[in-house]
């Protein structure tokens, strides 16, 4: 069983961020990070980094595993839910779309910020990169484990599994998982998963 920490790790683990990057988002050493991804892999039987960013297991108590499944229903691609763009500065940024398109602010973490563009979630993140990568299409799905199934079965080449990426003060989660269109573009799932009863 892991702990409350290491879920935490193995969600970013999945997200595809690198031992130093989760380090800086949960304020600990990278140390303790690999540490954690050790105990990990040890915990799930699995062999490297790269088997854990596919286990497609699901913390106890989350919203995603009280959610009805039915492998029999037929999956649709929602709308586009929200489009990534990378900034170089995030202030500079914010400041911009927010006063000089006039985009209403959703909310902000860190270097991350997030805007309404008429229903369709603009998420800008700081990146030394910006401009380098391509914009990310998130597409809103139902039932994002039974899309991913699906979709990799049908050959879509997913970069990790199902798995949540925040979850809001009301307790809704987000899950995400990322995989690539024939020409190696990325693309992702989305899906809002509200709480419930237990």
């Amino acid at each position: 069983m892991l702990t409350p920490a290491e879920w935490r790790v193995m969600e970013l683990v999945r997200h595809g961020l690198t031992n130093r990057a989760i380090a800086a988002r949960m304020g600990t050493s990278a140390d303790a990070v690999k540490f954690h991804v050790a105990n990990i892999l040890v915990k799930l039987g699995l062999p490297s980094r790269m088997e854990l960013r596919h286990w497609t297991g699901i913390r106890r108590g989350a919203a995603l595993g009280r959610q009805s499944h039915d492998p029999e229903k037929e999956v649709r691609m929602g709308p586009i839910g929200q489009i990534s763009r990378q900034v170089r500065d995030i202030a500079a940024a914010r400041r911009w779309y927010g006063e000089v398109l006039g985009l209403p602010h959703l909310y902000s973490f860190g270097d991350l910020a997030f805007f309404d563009c008429g229903g369709v979630r603009l998420f800008l993140s700081q990146s030394e990169q910006a401009g380098d990568g391509e914009s990310i299409l998130y597409f809103r799905v139902d039932d994002i484990r039974q899309s991913h199934a699906v979709l990799a079965g049908a050959g879509a080449e997913f970069l990790n599994a199902p798995h949540m990426v925040h979850r809001h003060e009301d307790g809704t989660e987000e899950w995400m998982a990322f995989f690539k269109d024939n020409e190696g573009r990325p693309l992702a799932l989305m899906a809002q998963v509200r709480s419930g009863p237990a």
